[in-house]
Parts: C-alpha cells; sequence; structure tokens
C-alpha cells in the first residue's frame, strides 16, 4: 500500500527488520514465476530500533553493498517494494456507509481519527474495501493502513541513498499473507505467526483481507538468549543447540575431543525454552478468544467462525524443532508451516534448488513483496 508513484516498472521486494535485510526478485516463465534473485545481509544492532531508522546512512550503505551481491541474477532495476515495520503500522476494519469511492476517501480521513492514536496530519493513511465473500452488504468493510510520515519518509530516504527508487511501500503482514494464503482468499479465518529474529506477528487472515495484526516480543532471540541464562554457554553456543535439539527433551553433546556423545544437558534446553514457549502459547490463545468476540461479522461462506483448524508458522523462528507438535497438542489445532511459494510455484512443491524450504520460510515476507513487484510490472 501507500502508492508513491502509479507507475508498474518490474520491481524486487525488500523486506528490512531490525537485524537483518532480504532481497528477493521473480521473474515470469509463461503462465508462471522463478526465483530469478535473492540475498540477504546482516544489519548491526542499533541502526534499526523497534523498527524506527537511527543511522539511514549505514543503512543505506549496507542495503547497496547487498543489492550489488545478490545471488542468481543481477539485478538490473533499481525500482524497489519495501516493506515497513509491523510495531509502527495501525491497522483497522471498520464500516463505512455505501458511497462513491471519491467521497469515501475523503469520509474516510475523518473516520479514521477515531482509531489512529496520531494526529491524522502526521501520517500516512490508505484504505482497502474489503469485498465479502458471501452476500452482498448494505455497508462497506473496509481495511485502514496508516503509518507515521516520519518512519515511512526515514525508510524512503535510505533507499534513495542506496541508489534505489522505490515504487510502494507495505506494511510485513500485508506481504507475508500474500505469500501464504492460496489465492489470496481464505473462506474460514486463519491465524499466521511471523517467528522473527526480534519480535513475532500474529495476523488474521479471513475472507480476502487482513483482520487483525498484532506485534509481541516473543522472538527467535528471546529463545536463544533463555537458553545462554539458563546453560551459561555463549550465544553462539546456544543458538547452535537451538537449532540442533530445539524442543527435543534429550541434548547430546560431543566431550572434549572424543567422539563419543554423552548426555550433557538431558532436557535443559527444552527447560530453558519452556517459559518463552508458554508466554507465546497464552498469547495465542488470547488472541483467538479476542479475534472470536469479532467474528460474527464475518461474511464467510457456511458460516465459517473462529480460528480455522490450521494455523500457519513462517519467519526462521518457525523452524525450531518440536514447535508445530507442541502447538498442536496445546492449542488442538493443527498447525502447519507455511509455504511461501503456494502462489508462485506449482501445486506442492515448496523449495527451488537455491534455497531450501527451511530457508523460504525467513523469506516470507520479501516472497510476498516480489510476487507484488511481478504481478504489477507492465
Amino acid at each position: 500500500m501507500l502508492e508513491i508513484i502509479n507507475l508498474k516498472p518490474e520491481a524486487f521486494g525488500l523486506d528490512i527488520s531490525d537485524l537483518s535485510l532480504k532481497i528477493i526478485k521473480l521473474k515470469k516463465r509463461g503462465k508462471s514465476f522463478y526465483l530469478a534473485s535473492f540475498g540477504e545481509a546482516e544489519i548491526k544492532p542499533g541502526i534499526i530500533k523497534d523498527g524506527e531508522i537511527k543511522d539511514e546512512k549505514k543503512l543505506a550503505e549496507i542495503i547497496k553493498k547487498a543489492v550489488g551481491s545478490v545471488r542468481g541474477e543481477k539485478l538490473k532495476t533499481k525500482h524497489v517494494i519495501a516493506s515497513l515495520p509491523e510495531e509502527k503500522a495501525f491497522l483497522q476494519v471498520i464500516q463505512m456507509p455505501k458511497m462513491t469511492e471519491e467521497d469515501l476517501r475523503s469520509a474516510i480521513i475523518y473516520e479514521a481519527e477515531n482509531y489512529i492514536p496520531l494526529p491524522i496530519e502526521e501520517v500516512y493513511l490508505d484504505f482497502q474495501i474489503i469485498e465479502p465473500l458471501q452476500n452482498h452488504l448494505d455497508h462497506f468493510d473496509v481495511l485502514i493502513v496508516a503509518l507515521p510520515k516520519k518512519i515511512v519518509d526515514s525508510y524512503s530516504n535510505s533507499l534513495k541513498m542506496a541508489g534505489l527508487q522505490p515504487i510502494a511501500f507495505e506494511v510485513e503482514s500485508q506481504s507475508i499473507a500474500r505469500a501464504l494464503i492460496k489465492n489470496e482468499i481464505a473462506t474460514r479465518p486463519t491465524l499466521i505467526i511471523d517467528l522473527g529474529e526480534t519480535r513475532s506477528s500474529f495476523i488474521i487472515f479471513s475472507g480476502t483481507c487482513i483482520k487483525f495484526s498484532f506485534c509481541l516480543p516473543v522472538s527467535s532471540q528471546l529463545f536463544t538468549q533463555a537458553i545462554v541464562k539458563n546453560l551459561g554457554v555463549t550465544f553462539a553456543e546456544a543458538e547452535k543447540l537451538k537449532i540442533e535439539y530445539g524442543l527435543e527433551e534429550k541434548i547430546k553433546m560431543a566431550s572434549g575431543d572424543s567422539k563419543t556423545e554423552v548426555e550433557k544437558y538431558k532436557g535443559q534446553v527444552f527447560e530453558s525454552l519452556v517459559p518463552s514457549l508458554v508466554d507465546l502459547i497464552q498469547q495465542i490463545k488470547r488472541y483467538q478468544d479476542y479475534y472470536r468476540s469479532y467474528s460474527s461479522h464475518e461474511h464467510l461462506p457456511l458460516n465459517n467462525k473462529g480460528i480455522s483448524s490450521s494455523i500457519l508458522l513462517c519467519g526462521g523462528g518457525a523452524n525450531l524443532k518440536g514447535l508445530p507438535e507442541i502447538l498442536i497438542l496445546e492449542l488442538k489445532n493443527s498447525v502447519d508451516l507455511g509455504n511461501p511459494w503456494v502462489n508462485i510455484f506449482p501445486e506442492g512443491k515448496k523449495e527451488t534448488i537455491n534455497m531450501s524450504f527451511e530457508k523460504s520460510l525467513g523469506y516470507t515476507t520479501a516472497i510476498g513483496l516480489a510476487l507484488r513487484g511481478v504481478k504489477e510490472s507492465k
């Protein structure tokens, strides 16, 4: 959303988070798409904090270097569709009387003031009319999206300093939903959990649109820090333990130079992760309950209420071993790893020669951005 210009040139997707950035470029091949270019780079702590850029120049340098060193085909376009931080966005579904789109645009500016906790002149505001999957409505359901101008302008400045031309910005949740929801239609409400490095996003998608989005500090990095604290190992060692064993209850490690493996941390990695895991589960239940109080307003086939039987996980943290199985037991829902390629590759395909399925989970936002770029290009 938040269009910059009306032209629709070829563009790549750029996902920028606090500690990393990811690049995806898709190209058309007949009636389908293929992965043309991809890349990533680390962002040192402090350059971006809680979604707010603290050093535009340093970020621009990182972006420029990353763009010039992508794998696959060289990026020949300077046009980019970039993500904006979820924690800085305000998303709200509101109801408006039927009217022309021109009148609706004017009316929403006034109505939005009741929902956005900032002066309307300090935000960029966009909206989307939500088409019902069932019945004709006597009103409009409208998704409004607003972000502080200072945040958007800062991201725009960094991109331009890197020699790029932003043609659109989009809140992360919108890109994630585009990547994971088949044909961008869900006949039952679906909960998407994006487990990122520094925070997690809970996204409820229903019908043809996002209905709610929340950010929480439960994160992959928090899991690692819990292991550091509980086991007294370095962050790098804790990260290796988390990746190798995850939520498995028996931990075997090499003893010194010996090739013999011994049970050194029996259950301790699992126990280290339990508090953060409990917090995650409680938050999921909380937002499921919150959404159920709203779901009576859904306009879906067969009166499909509540969260669907499938919860989708994405983000690098979704690769934590044992996580889907534990969530299934605790939530009594099926929990699946989302497929970021579901709207790009043939049915059932989840990876490419250049990128494994596990790695692609961390690229979900960038894939959604790139998908918009290739669909809108002329």
